[in-house]
């Protein structure tokens, strides 16, 4: 019974609405999160929906070489 909930809330993440995953948000230059986005970043989008945020950076960094 335990691994049908499982599956059940897998799908039920996985449908979600905005849901990117984490490749689109990597590509766009953020990070996926649990719960909360750190101090200094705010949330662009989610990578699945409404648990995993997709956080970028409030100030853009210069690359370093």
């Amino acid at each position: 019974m335990g691994i049908l909930w499982f599956i059940l809330i897998f799908i039920s993440l996985t449908g979600h609405g905005d849901a990117h995953g984490p490749d689109s948000c990597n590509h766009e230059g953020g990070l996926c999160r649990v719960g909360n986005c750190i101090p200094g970043e705010y949330l662009a989008r989610y990578c699945f929906e409404p648990i995993i945020l997709c956080c970028k950076s409030l100030s853009p960094t210069a690359e370093k070489s």
